[in-house]
């Protein structure tokens, strides 16, 4: 199922378009796809949907348009209603523009000119029209209408530029002709026109474009041509060698027709079909080869079969299949020359053939030159099984299918890397409904999407399940479902009594085939807690060094059986992890593997919160085991990246370290995701990680330990409202921290007590607490903290209307801070003293605190503080008369609240709406 934004709005299903009837509900569905993946606001929808005056029944009128659309999507979770609004939970590419977008960055970003051509073709390809064009008029999509508008002509131009590099010239000429005409003050575009027409022989032509742009800027903006062009004129006009064009090859045609029968029921994979599709455009000019690779039982088979039935005709010189066998559980790899002797006979079925391979790959050659064939060489080992099986010349498409990546063959043949991927929920329920009839899947829905995410939307693993329920028609899909959820994550479930169908076999086929020490690495890859990981923490886990993690990491990758979705973090999917923790079993050295991992991420983390707040204590660890790698950042900035890529880990380790006997690393990587968390305002995450930190102290018996998450406990949730329970975990910190003897553990907590104290109006009572505070800190010596308390303590006089008072402790407590360097400690005094000067009547100097404030704390990503500096600036704001500073201000507090789901939103936006209320009023009395 896909939601299609690049020209009239409707969704397809199973590639049939489905239309969304009315402007509204087309403008709610665009609306929530643009923001694929994350929470919309009411607010934010009608305001699209209907501008700024919507009916007074705009919040009844658009759940009755969710609701239609959920019975468009195919079920009510696909559109989720999460506070403050609704979220579209569809899969990354349920878009076009989705689809698009990461098509034309793997294109601007490819290394061979071919491949950019392949994934910009792709791209453009899925525009029908002018973005979004059921709902023009609409302020905010016209927006982003016009965004898109501006990414087409960004990949039609990147387009134009590689098929220039390839000598395409001459086909280019009308293309660039209809372009320039479109977008007469576009340099790059006349600069691509005048490359195309003199390398086509029409210098003429190319020099009187020139002037017509030259003669357009002049006309429209005053201004002359661009160096760069500039200095193309001159190279046309000096007739320079490097403007000379490359002559195109040719082609011609005859007759096999090899190819199994069309796959039945084939679902899913669109995005694929989509970019084979454009790769046999270039055929004619050139010999493609394209390299299809993807786990074992991802439907690789199934796809080039579909799509080369869809093709056949555009190869009327024949269509040749050969299954290599390159990972066939007997051993029976296919011989190269074995393969050539069956493509040979199809031509020249009474011909004697040469006995020698390379003999018959000349033949091979020979037999295909001016022949448009197409070729699909299913399941091959490795790039030497491939190459004699290549074509020499134009005219020819070659599918190859792999579990491996055959990175060889792309970098030494120029084969085109095509990397299959799991089907989306959708296309998995649709394979279902395929094999098992609609009554039955739509009739148990709920049971359908279980097997669909514990198959983990793998064709294989898929059919497999369907094959069950399908020679079972007296059981419910909720039992097999029930099967699927045993232990072994599925696998037993799924054993089809086949060896061919069974996927243990399949995924075991291609284990058996690594080194020793690849197959160890994956093996311990099971018992890691995270969905991802790196190298470093690959290296810990197999106790070896970084490097050779690498090498092992790029074997599992190449063998399919590990994937790299992002440079430099490997996962894989549910089965294969499933079938990696199988394989580990209960080997000896699994504890220790687990210790070192863990070891790994605490030491880590641990390093990275003491560089984002230099304010925290470092924690009392014990020594890394023997073979941990442990990762260090050198900044504030740096930690922050690190936490972002391991937040997923780092949140399953907490999780599931008790379950491993690693009470102490629990509590304690826990207590290093504090600051991150509380920056990012992810409050709930804050909470249930404290709370699985204190389960697991108790079992231990460390106070100090238990002292420590009390009080992160209670100042967390304090700043979501809930005092009645934070006051409960602070005090028994406190009381945890007196018969500890921990001053500073007690001066912290009465820290914590000010602020939720302040939280609650109490501001006498809040500044009896920092004042002990500051008292417990100064006899401890503890600068840094001194001075944060100081700010507090500052902050606590200006609501009691002290201003001096504030100006003078935050005043001292902002030099120390910044001799110390803790930014974040100076971010919240800079806001104490804008406070102070702003109910002093300095203005001016207030803004100039305000903004220091606000920026150090958007630097560090602390953006819940952010926004409410902002909401409490853009107040003053307002109260001075100033709504356009004001409007900029809460404008900027609701992108922050938005992006963090935060409730808060829409009290910012009834801030917002009052002022555009009260500016209506005066355009109206000025008549």
């Amino acid at each position: 199922m896909q939601v299609r934004l690049l020209g009239p709005i409707d969704v397809t299903l199973g590639g049939a378009p489905r239309e969304v009837p009315g402007l509204r509900r087309k403008a709610v569905l665009a609306t929530l796809a643009i923001g694929r993946g994350e929470v919309v606001s009411t607010d934010r929808l009608i305001d699209t949907v209907w501008g700024e005056d919507p009916p007074a029944t705009a919040v009844n009128t658009l759940q009755r348009h969710v609701s239609y659309l959920r019975q468009v999507l195919g079920g009510r979770d696909t559109i989720v209603a999460r506070p403050p609004g609704y979220l579209l939970a569809l899969d990354d590419d349920a878009t076009d523009v989705a689809v698009a977008e990461r098509l034309i960055r793997q294109g601007t970003g490819a290394a061979e000119q071919a491949e950019r051509v392949r994934c910009l073709r792709a791209a453009l390809a899925l525009w029908r029209g002018r973005p979004l064009a059921d709902v023009a008029g609409l302020t905010g999509l016209d927006l982003e209408a016009e965004r898109l508008e501006a990414l087409r002509l960004h990949a039609q131009s990147a387009l134009v530029e590689s098929r220039l590099q390839l000598g395409e010239h001459a086909q280019l000429v009308p293309e660039l002709e209809r372009l320039t005409r479109d977008h007469p003050l576009d340099e790059g575009l006349h600069a691509h026109l005048m490359t195309a027409l003199h390398r086509s022989g029409r210098p003429a032509d190319a020099l009187a474009t020139y002037q017509r742009l030259r003669q357009a800027l002049a006309d429209e903006l005053g201004l002359d041509p661009g160096p760069g062009i500039r200095d193309l004129e001159a190279a046309v006009l000096r007739g320079d060698a490097a403007l000379d064009p490359a002559a195109p090859p040719a082609a011609t045609v005859s007759a096999p027709a090899q190819l199994p029968l069309a796959v039945r029921g084939f679902a899913g994979h669109a995005g694929s079909v989509a970019q084979l599709d454009a790769l046999a455009q270039g055929a004619a000019r050139s010999t493609v080869v394209c390299a299809v690779s993807g786990p074992p039982g991802v439907g690789k088979t199934s796809l080039a079969v579909h799509w080369a039935h869809r093709v056949a005709d555009r190869f009327p010189d024949g269509q040749l299949y050969v299954n290599l066998r390159g990972f066939d559980h007997r051993g029976a790899v296919m011989d190269p020359a074995e393969a050539l002797r069956g493509f040979l006979r199809a031509f020249r079925p009474d011909e004697q053939l040469p006995a020698a391979l390379d003999e018959r790959a000349t033949r091979f050659r020979s037999v295909l030159a001016g022949k448009r064939v197409l070729i699909i060489l299913d399941n091959a080992r490795d790039a030497d099984q491939v190459r004699p099986l290549l074509p020499g010349t134009p005219g020819c498409l070659v599918l190859v299918t792999s579990r491996n990546q055959l990175t060889p063959l792309v970098a030494a043949e120029g084969a085109h890397p095509l990397a299959l991927d799991l089907l989306s929920a959708g296309e998995a329920r649709e394979l279902l409904t395929h094999r098992l009839g609609a009554a039955r899947t739509t009739a148990e829905p709920d049971a359908v999407m279980d097997i669909v995410e514990r198959c983990a939307r793998l064709p294989l693993a898929l059919a497999i399940a369907a094959a069950h329920a399908s020679t079972r028609p007296g059981t419910s899909l909720a039992t097999q479902a029930a099967q699927l959820r045993d232990t072994a994550g599925g696998l037993n479930a799924l054993d089809g009594g086949d060896p061919i169908t069974d996927v243990r076999a399949v995924f075991s086929w291609s284990y058996l085939a690594l080194t020793d020490a690849a197959a160890r690495l994956f093996r311990l890859l099971g018992l890691h807690p995270g969905p991802d990981l790196g190298a470093p923490a690959a290296a810990s886990l197999a106790g070896v060094p970084v490097p050779r993690a690498r090498a092992l990491l790029h074997e599992l990758v190449e063998a399919n059986l590990l994937t790299e979705h992002t440079p430099g973090r490997y996962g894989f999917h549910d089965l294969l992890r499933s079938y990696a923790a199988e394989q580990a079993g209960l080997a000896p050295e699994r504890a220790d593997a687990v210790r070192r991992v863990f070891d790994h991420y605490l030491h880590a983390a641990h390093g990275a919160v003491l560089r984002l707040d230099s304010g925290r204590a470092p924690a009392d660890l014990t020594r890394p085991a023997a073979g941990v790698t442990v990762e260090r950042v050198r900044d504030g900035d740096a930690a922050m990246a690190w936490f972002t890529a391991e937040d997923a880990v780092l949140l399953a380790a907490v999780r599931s370290g008790a379950d491993e006997g690693l009470d102490d690393h629990v509590w304690k990587l826990a207590w290093t995701l504090t600051t991150y968390l509380e920056w990012l305002g992810r409050w709930d995450d804050l909470i249930d990680t404290q709370a699985v930190a204190l389960r697991a102290l108790l079992r231990v018996g460390d106070l100090a330990g238990r002292a420590h998450v009390h009080r992160d406990l209670g100042r967390t949730l304090a700043r979501v409202g809930r005092f009645e329970d934070a006051a409960g975990h602070l005090d028994r910190a406190l009381e945890l921290y007196r018969g500890l003897g921990d001053a500073v553990g007690q001066a912290r907590t009465h820290h914590n007590i000010g602020w939720m104290l302040q939280a609650q109006q109490r501001h006498a009572d809040a500044l009896t607490h920092s004042e002990q505070a500051l008292h417990l800190f100064e006899t401890a010596g503890d600068i840094l903290w001194q001075a944060r308390t100081s700010n507090a303590a500052g902050w606590l006089h200006a609501q009691l209307g002290n201003h001096r008072r504030t100006l003078d402790l935050c005043g001292r407590a902002l030099q120390l801070l910044q001799q110390l360097g803790d930014r974040h400690g100076e971010a919240g005094t800079w806001d104490s003293l804008a406070v102070a000067h702003d109910h002093l009547g300095d203005h001016a100097q207030a803004t100039r605190c305000y903004e220091k404030a606000i920026a150090l704390f958007e630097q560090l990503g602390d953006r819940p503080t952010a926004a409410d500096i902002l909401v409490n600036a853009g107040d003053r704001h307002h109260t001075a008369g100033d709504d356009t500073t004001a409007g900029d201000s809460w404008r900027r507090a609701l992108r922050h609240f938005e992006a963090l789901g935060d409730a808060r939103s829409g009290e910012v936006r009834r801030k917002l709406d009052t002022i555009r209320s009260t500016a209506r009023g005066r355009r109206i009395v000025g008549g």
